[in-house]
């Protein structure tokens, strides 16, 4: 979709339905994979956030991206 669409930049978000607003070892492993598989392709990673039903965490806000 981001190649048909000339996309520069993106924001992934995703839920953690047992409700813990921290971001786990998948979590930060998966963003740093899509980091570099998208960089291949001139994709920027800007965020990665985690939504739970009380609130988000930005990945990027603590380091994480």
């Amino acid at each position: 979709m981001g190649l048909r669409l000339n996309t520069s930049a993106v924001v992934m978000a995703h839920n953690h339905p047992s409700g813990m607003l921290v971001a786990s070892e998948a979590d930060k492993n998966l963003t740093a994979h899509l980091k570099k598989s998208l960089a291949l392709i001139d994709i920027r990673v800007l965020d990665h956030i985690i939504v739970i039903g009380k609130g988000t965490l930005s990945m990027a806000s603590i380091g994480l991206v």
